[in-house]
């Protein structure tokens, strides 16, 4: 989860919080305490309009954590695996390892958002009812909560990829092409084409004088047609390394050190003058671990005379590896789970090369199935 902060863990899924997160928060939280409740209740002190603005903005958030976990939850239940969960400028966002591997299963987990929104907005709409009377501001907490759901779960049904109505729109038409690659091509197109609507919307409205309404729709349409075409190109990559094996891309010019050398000889005679960041331990070509500098890094500098690379280093059974036959797509997958940048690429226990993301690239630089980006 690079460039966001770890909160913690919910149902083995990490959950974090990008930095631009405090932008949209910050703005949620001033739009109800300066403009929305003075607005809707003139009577209440100011401090309190701050107060319930900065608890309805954290729970306005939760429920779209609760909204992404819905979709984790059912991605899981159907053998899929959920990387982490991460809150950002325009929401949120679940991170899967690889494509749903069927229509239901895509359709089930992209349903699974709108819905927990529209149900979260009918229990905060019988708490405002149950207990609205009691309190004011309590009342208009549960208010607010109920509208903003029912107005998410219903913007994530618009029809536009990588939206979750985009998502359904893509799971029907795979079952009409029975094609992933054309379903996507065409969800994609529909996402770019709500895209271009907001942004003519945003425009519209800026001209009307409704600037920071306009502005932000015109970003957020921005947003949606950059993840619609990244979203298509994606699959276009993950095609095209299915074509191929890892013994294709990997490379056999790799780093090796046994791991009776210390940590100090690591540095001296192979890591100072040395462009790579991670040696594999191997004995007799017998794979026994991997070394980099996050590792070198946790030993303290005093101690590197004293302490092998054998103590120090991630061993075998806690190391990712492919098989040469592996497809070239299955290691994408384990490099971005594993969130590491080199897989071993081992038959039995013997080491038979090194498969780094900067392999992965270089063939799909030197793919043709890809366009070329204008010049």
């Amino acid at each position: 989860m690079r460039g966001s902060w770890r909160l913690g863990r919910l149902f083995g899924i990490d959950i974090g919080i990008d930095y631009s997160w405090l932008i949209i928060f910050g703005l949620v939280t001033w739009s109800l305490a300066a403009g929305y409740f003075p607005e809707q209740y003139e009577r209440w002190p100011a401090w309190l309009y701050w107060f319930v603005g900065l608890l309805t903005s954290l729970a306005f958030f939760g429920s779209v954590l609760a909204h992404e976990l819905s979709h984790s939850l059912i991605a899981k239940a159907r053998g899929g695996e959920v990387r982490n969960i991460t809150l950002f400028i325009f929401g949120g966002v679940a991170s899967m390892v690889e494509e749903p591997d069927s229509p239901g299963s895509e359709f089930l987990m992209a349903f699974a958002g709108p819905l927990s929104s529209f149900v979260l907005a009918a229990v905060f709409g019988m708490l405002r009812l149950a207990f609205g009377g009691l309190n004011e501001p309590l009342a208009a907490l549960l208010r607010y909560l109920a509208y903003a759901n029912a107005a998410v779960g219903v913007f994530n049904l618009v029809p536009g990829f990588p939206l979750d109505g985009g998502r359904l729109l893509r799971a029907i038409l795979w079952v009409a092409t029975d094609s992933l690659k054309r379903a996507t091509q065409w969800a994609s197109y529909a996402g770019q084409g709500v895209a271009f609507l907001l942004i003519f919307v945003g425009i519209w409205w800026s001209l009307q004088g409704r600037l920071f309404d306009g502005l932000w729709l015109v970003f957020i349409g921005w947003f949606l047609n950059n993840a619609a075409r990244a979203s298509y190109r994606q699959l276009l990559i993950r095609d095209i390394l299915g074509q191929v094996e890892a013994r294709e891309v990997m490379t056999t010019d790799y780093g090796k050190v046994e791991p009776s050398i210390s940590i100090q000889q690591l540095v001296d005679e192979h890591l100072l003058g040395s462009d790579r960041h991670a040696f594999l331990v191997v004995i007799d070509n017998q794979l026994r671990g991997l070394i980099c500098l996050h590792d070198v890094r946790g030993v303290p500098r005093d101690e590197w005379g004293q302490t092998t690379v054998g103590q120090a280093m991630t061993a075998l059974d806690q190391l990712a590896t492919v098989a040469p036959g592996d497809g070239a797509d299955q290691a994408l997958s384990a490099l971005g789970s594993r969130d590491v940048g080199q897989l071993p690429v081992v038959e039995g226990d013997t080491l038979v090369g090194l498969l780094r993301r900067s392999d992965l690239l270089r063939h799909l630089e030197f793919s043709t199935r890809i366009p070329e980006r204008r010049r």
